[in-house]
């Protein structure tokens, strides 16, 4: 599975050591990441900081370029984690529980070398006592817009979590396009079908991009293009767009 993860078109392969793996395990799953390659940018998500298990995970995954903290609920959870990093390693930390999502907002103030929140919908249910089966399955709007105003309000991206049925490739993409609407970034899959339609509904098509270049080009103050009027407000979301579309 290592090896065919390092060869997958994804931007991020994010290698589990958390409830991907079991007690058991944990020992053979850390000796394994010598193997971790991905064309992206590697990432291994360590357990969590209120776990015995962490500081370990943390030492075996010195190669790594991201570091992904699962079920943080305070700033001070990822200052732990940060204070241990390597020079030029990133962070990525997942709300997952209603304290997470109640602290959100000084969680993403924590700063340098946080990047970016993760939004976890199973565990996320769980904590709420969501009657669900399915990860990913009835995730709450209002825990996904708050986590996306908190990361844009400090800098960092929004990332939705997975969807668990991997043959339903329709309400893979509904969720999708629901955390888009949102503001997020892109979302993690668990399979490699997954890939290519998430990479579809988050990378603007050539017509929505050209169509956002003719409003950013569009005369200042409010005009009009093609019929919708267009002003300041108007190009900042055109830019939002090709800012997608440039890093394609």
């Amino acid at each position: 599975m290592l090896a065919k993860a390092a060869e997958l078109p994804a931007d991020m392969v994010v290698i589990d050591l958390e409830d991907g793996v079991a007690v058991a395990d944990k020992e053979a799953a850390r000796a394994n990441l010598a193997g971790a390659k991905a064309r992206g940018t590697l990432a291994v998500r360590i357990n969590g900081v209120r776990t015995s298990w962490w500081r370990d995970d943390l030492a075996a995954a010195a190669s790594a370029d991201v570091i992904v903290v699962p079920k943080v609920e305070s700033p001070d959870e990822v200052a732990a984690v940060a204070e241990l990093l390597g020079a030029g390693v990133g962070l990525e930390v997942q709300i997952e529980t209603a304290r997470g999502l109640v602290e959100v907002e000084r969680i993403a103030a924590a700063g340098a070398p946080l990047e970016a929140l993760v939004f976890g919908p199973g565990d996320f249910a769980a904590s709420i006592g969501a009657p669900v089966l399915t990860i990913g399955a009835g995730a709450s709007e209002y825990a996904l817009a708050r986590i996306a105003v908190a990361a844009r309000a400090f800098g960092l991206q929004p990332v939705d979590g997975p969807y668990a049925v991997l043959a339903d490739l329709e309400g893979l993409e509904a969720a999708a396009r629901r955390a888009l609407a949102l503001g997020f970034d892109g979302k993690w899959v668990i399979h490699p079908d997954q890939i290519e339609p998430m990479n579809a509904v988050f990378t603007p098509s050539a017509a929505e991009a050209e169509r956002a270049r003719q409003i950013v080009a569009a005369a200042d103050g409010a005009s009009s293009v093609e019929g919708e009027m267009v002003d300041a407000a108007a190009k900042k979301l055109a830019e939002s767009v090709l800012a997608r579309f440039s890093r394609v």
